[in-house]
């Protein structure tokens, strides 16, 4: 069964209630954990980028207040979901650390070592989005965990378009990266295509499936066109975690639809339906 992961990425508009909203709204469409970012612009991006750019300017509102944290994870107990947190620089790492369940990095900050290296430390899982990254760098990360002691890692094959065209996911790519990295591979969509999310699943086992979300199309990065509305989505989940139920346990014996029918199949001594214990029984009445 996939793991669903909700991405609220800076569509919280620095509102606790809105904030809490979105955890809400993601326990009740049956997502298992919600992920927020942690970063500061200052530490973002370059001093050379924020002196000449007021756009990347302007994200300075879209930062997560660290005093947040402790009330997104208790809001995350209360209604059974796990709580994930993006860090986007070194410090926040440990900032996290009492609240998260598990770390994400994003794909933009896959080739930074010492990131990675900070999580694997904390002994919590990591999971690491791909996006951009050649199978070499992809697998330099993975030593790079393994290495520093990091206890479980799932990767995430991603397309860091937004959004990303059908013809740009590749999707077996998920497979390449399992067989050549040995560890769990899911999906980071951006697609906002709910048959891309089905095979990603269903054709390719992708383990974890994360999408980015909003509440009502005014958050910061809906118009850009991958972010996902509650409704959109609580359907495809929905069908997956019901689909999943079919797999059962894999060991061939009846199941209890079928114990009662097992007495009206063929006799082997005659061919004839039911056996002859119950046809004893008939005879009786």
């Amino acid at each position: 069964m996939s793991f669903f992961i909700s991405e609220v990425s800076s569509n919280h508009a620095q509102n606790i209630e809105r904030a809490k909203e979105f955890i809400r709204r993601s326990a009740e469409i049956g997502c298992d954990a919600v992920k927020f970012q942690l970063f500061k612009i200052d530490e973002l991006f370059a001093p050379e980028i924020l002196s000449r750019s007021k756009e990347h300017q302007r994200r300075r509102n879209w930062e997560l207040p660290l005093e947040f944290l402790p009330e997104l994870k208790a809001e995350c107990d209360r209604h059974d979901i796990q709580f994930s947190c993006t860090p986007f620089y070194l410090k926040a790492v440990e900032e996290l650390k009492p609240y998260v369940d598990f770390y994400k990095i994003a794909s933009y900050e896959l080739p930074w070592d010492d990131l990675i290296i900070a999580c694997a430390c904390t002994g919590k899982p990591l999971i690491l989005s791909t996006g951009m990254a050649t199978l070499e760098e992809v697998l330099h990360a993975v030593n790079v965990f393994n290495t520093a002691g990091g206890a479980e890692l799932t990767l995430l094959h991603c397309v860091s378009g937004y959004p990303a065209p059908p013809e740009s996911c590749n999707l077996s790519a998920i497979k390449t990266i399992r067989e050549a990295a040995g560890a769990r591979v899911g999906w980071s969509d951006h697609s906002r295509d709910p048959g891309i999310i089905s095979r990603a699943i269903d054709r390719y086992d992708a383990s974890v499936i994360e999408f980015h979300i909003d509440l009502d199309e005014n958050g910061a990065e809906y118009q850009a066109g991958h972010c996902w509305l509650p409704d959109e989505i609580a359907p495809l989940i929905s069908a997956q975690k019901r689909l999943a139920l079919a797999d059962g346990d894999g060991v061939k014996t009846p199941t209890a639809a079928e114990i009662a029918d097992r007495p009206w199949r063929a006799d082997p001594s005659d061919g004839l339906r039911p056996t002859k214990a119950v046809r004893l029984e008939w005879q009786k009445k």
